[in-house]
């Protein structure tokens, strides 16, 4: 007797382990459906890849890095136009992976002077709103005592990193514009408006081609680190998501810049211009190269994390009545080319974005020179960040 019932308890254990596999396997990422937006598809396939938003592009440890603050910046403006509360959790979660206790960002050296860590900060404004936990004030209050202190070049631009001393980068723009923008217009009656503008004017004064009306991807300020044109200081190479940087940068700062400030009209005449310059450099399908003013070099790529980057920030420009109607049009037929050029779907129905450039820099060791062969070298990969981040800003923004 006593043996039977053992072997009946042992069986029933058995049989458990096995439902609960069979359970856990079909709930892992299951299919998507076929009638998700491009926007929800994007989102899903990130949270099944990533459980742990610190996890984005394979980052190991935990990580107060840009490119959490790009995806999440997506899932925020997701959050807010599906009220779902899985995408407001995933960013909570990463906030509350990052910041200790005592309102402390893990990891964090204010003496890095690293520009990219004020992206993420931006993220903690709703989410200090929605729960009122003093720790995502504090670390918003830290990230602007980094630009209080932040070293600049003699003219006043921002150095993007303490270890590049007198250059401004274009990505440095989107890093830090928005968040101090929000800032300061939220907590300090708006009194560094001027210096926010400025940042922008030294880029169209230093940073933009004459000829072409496209930005570089840095300027040293000196002209002494090697990669920089003895006469004006830029870098040598127009980088397609470098475009994508700037644009960003003022569609996302305009949405806190107060209109009623005469700087406000400034920043939307430099958005009409490079808006103007980027749709005149696109390629006939509607998309953008790597190296974006020069097509017919060899090996050169149309590049998704750039193109989906200016298409959002065409038709948010278009939608916010800073750009002409027209551009909105010009944005959908670039969407709609999109698809076709980089987007597939896996058997689950997640999205493959191909085409995504490297991460790529200057200086450094070994030494970046920056030069075009440089970036069109950079190994091309699939749902890297940038482009998963701005396709799915570009498919909120158009609806899609």
């Amino acid at each position: 007797m006593f043996k039977s019932s053992f072997k009946n308890i042992n069986l029933i254990v058995l049989l458990l382990i096995f439902s609960s596999k069979t359970i856990a396997q079909t709930n892992e990422n299951p299919v998507l459906a076929d009638n998700l937006k491009w926007s929800e598809r994007t989102a899903l396939t990130i949270l099944n890849k990533y459980p742990k938003a610190y996890q984005i592009d394979g980052t190991e440890k935990p990580k107060w890095d840009y490119k959490m603050g790009l995806v999440l910046s997506g899932f925020e403006k997701l959050y807010q136009k599906t009220n779902d509360k899985k995408y407001i959790d995933y960013i909570k979660d990463y906030a509350d992976e990052m910041i200790d206790a005592e309102g402390n960002i893990k990891k964090y050296d204010i003496k890095e002077y690293n520009i990219d860590c004020a992206n993420p900060g931006k993220l903690l404004f709703n989410l200090y709103e929605i729960t009122k936990d003093n720790r995502y004030l504090k670390v918003i209050q830290q990230l602007r005592a980094q630009l209080e202190t932040q070293p600049r070049t003699a003219s006043g631009g921002f150095w993007h990193k303490q270890i590049y001393p007198n250059q401004m980068w274009i990505d440095g723009l989107y890093m830090a514009e928005p968040f101090y923008t929000q800032y300061t217009v939220k907590y300090e009656n708006g009194k560094a408006l001027d210096d926010i503008a400025k940042q922008f004017e030294l880029v169209q004064n230093h940073l933009v081609d004459k000829k072409n009306g496209l930005v570089y991807q840095a300027w040293d300020e000196s002209k002494e680190i090697a990669w920089a044109n003895p006469e004006t200081g830029t870098s040598p190479t127009i980088w397609g998501r470098g475009i994508g940087w700037y644009m960003m940068a003022l569609v996302e700062t305009l949405d806190y810049y107060p209109k009623n400030n005469p700087k406000q009209k400034e920043l939307i005449a430099y958005l009409n211009q490079i808006a103007k310059s980027a749709v005149e450099h696109k390629s006939k399908s509607g998309l953008w190269y790597q190296v974006a003013d020069k097509p017919e070099l060899k090996d050169n790529y149309l590049e998704s994390s750039s193109s989906a980057m200016i298409i959002y920030s065409l038709a948010k420009g278009a939608d916010k009545g800073y750009l002409a109607s027209s551009y909105k049009k010009i944005a959908q037929k670039s969407f709609d080319a999109y698809i076709k050029e980089f987007v597939k779907k896996d058997d689950k129905g997640q999205i493959i974005i191909s085409n995504v450039s490297s991460n790529v820099g200057l200086g450094g060791k070994p030494f970046r020179d920056g030069t075009n062969q440089y970036y069109i070298s950079s190994k091309a990969k699939d749902n890297s960040s940038p482009a998963l981040a701005a396709f799915l800003l570009s498919a909120i923004e158009l609806n899609k």
